[in-house]
């Protein structure tokens, strides 16, 4: 109970009701103008109106400026539990609208510019179609989220969509983990397990950083993708699957397969669509419309209001490197609306809260990104390397002694993290002496 239109303000604007009964002759404010200002402040809780002086000109306003209903005094108690229920019911239709938006939202893909335009033009082209995809880019560039709408753009969109991130799986445990296995088959094997290929039967799996697969297991995945069945561990017969297999990594696979730590003949068997996704850096023109993706994202998730962004925190973030990628900028998105003041992120709050660079010029965003410790290990180690080459003027020589190296191995160290030590050896080369 509240006899102050400004206190009634003030606490529906900091609590969650499930539904506001107002009258409309009030000392200070009338209810009309209360519910406008309701309304204004985007409070969502529904309001119903009372009146014993109500006329339909006045019933009409109050629909208009958003009322649930107008009621007029003196009000029944049927009259009043049929509307409170009614209250109820739309706004629990309401917050199951707003889930499922908010898990709709978590799969599309965001882009404006040019680069991701025409990974989007190839996707629509491969996504009709049975043909092997396999996803290149940088940790955190969305590479999952590109395979999953493959699938809901394919024929196969009503069956299931199964991953498997091959670099967090122990190499003893990925063959159960991709085939199954029968009861009894190793210690701890306490029952039958049906593993992702089955789970994934007339659906898609999605075999992520690919690249990673011990050379054991890749022999196992080829004879899966050559007959289109498979064999539980500890299972005496084969068990056919009808699977799509979309796969990605951030290593550069070709450089594996000289290397001989990727078998040839599985990489000609899932290299069939390369599909390569840019980095952030090379998209800056999507990072507008990402962050205010990424904001109503986490105001749904939250129950916050809206906040806005300034134009010049905008061109703060897309001045930024984002080693990252689009899971950095989440990050950073979510914790930027947590400090920002004034219900606005501005310029001063993205300057605070954007890393400084750290020793030798790495920034510290690798820190607090998300991913498996491997992949911010080996996004850290990235960054090291290129700022060394950087600070060493690309002298391939000079930034191996620095980083206390042999030649070789940090040119086999680059080409593990997708470093082109190639194009560094060309720009060193055309620098005159």
């Amino acid at each position: 109970m509240c006899d102050n239109p400004a206190k009634a303000i003030e606490l529906a604007r900091t609590q969650n009701f499930d539904v506001i009964f107002s009258d409309v002759v009030m000392p200070g404010k009338n209810g009309i103008a209360l519910l406008e200002e309701l309304k204004a402040q985007g409070v969502a809780s529904p309001v119903v109106m009372m009146s014993g002086q109500a006329d339909i000109e006045m019933a009409v306003q109050a629909t208009r400026l958003g009322a649930l209903d107008f009621l007029e005094k003196p009000i029944s108690t049927e009259k009043l539990l049929v509307t409170v229920e009614n209250a109820l019911k739309l706004r629990r239709l309401e917050t199951e609208n707003r889930q499922l938006k908010q898990r709709l939202g978590k799969h599309e893909i965001v882009w404006q510019g040019a680069p991701m335009q025409r990974v989007m033009a190839q996707l629509e082209r491969v996504a009709a179609s049975e043909t092997r995809v396999c996803i290149l880019g940088e940790t955190g560039t969305g590479k999952e989220l590109v395979a999953r709408t493959i699938h809901e753009r394919s024929p196969r969109a009503g069956g299931p969509f199964v991953t498997l991130n091959c670099a967090a799986v122990p190499a003893e445990l990925i063959e159960s983990e991709l085939f199954g296995h029968e009861k009894g088959s190793f210690t701890g094997a306490a029952g039958r397990h049906i593993g992702k290929f089955e789970q994934a039967d007339h659906g898609t799996i999605f075999l992520d950083e690919i690249g990673d697969m011990p050379l054991a297991m890749q022999a196992k995945l080829l004879r899966v993708l050559e007959e289109g069945e498979i064999e539980r561990v500890g299972g005496d017969k084969p068990v056919g699957v009808d699977v799509r297999v979309i796969v990605a990594t951030h290593r550069d696979l070709e450089a594996r397969v000289r290397e001989e730590k990727f078998r040839r003949d599985l990489f000609h068997r899932i290299y069939v669509f390369p599909l390569v996704l840019p980095p952030l850096r090379e998209r800056r023109e999507d990072i507008p419309a990402l962050v205010a993706h990424f904001a109503a994202q986490v105001c749904a998730q939250n129950g916050w209001k809206p906040l806005a962004f300034s134009a010049e925190a905008i061109q703060a973030l897309q001045s930024h490197a984002w080693p990252g990628n689009v899971r950095e900028l989440r990050n950073m998105v979510e914790r930027l609306m947590l400090l920002a003041p004034n219900g606005e992120v501005d310029l001063a709050t993205v300057q605070v809260a954007l890393p400084k660079g750290g020793i030798g010029g790495v920034s510290e965003a690798v820190a607090f990104s998300s991913g498996s410790l491997a992949e911010r290990v080996d996004a850290f180690e990235r960054e090291v390397i290129l700022a060394e080459l950087k600070r060493s003027h690309s002298n391939v020589t000079l930034a191996a002694k620095s980083l206390g190296m042999e030649r070789s191995h940090l040119y086999k160290k680059a080409e593990q993290l997708g470093i082109d030590m190639r194009a560094i050896r060309r720009e060193q080369e055309s620098v005159p002496d």
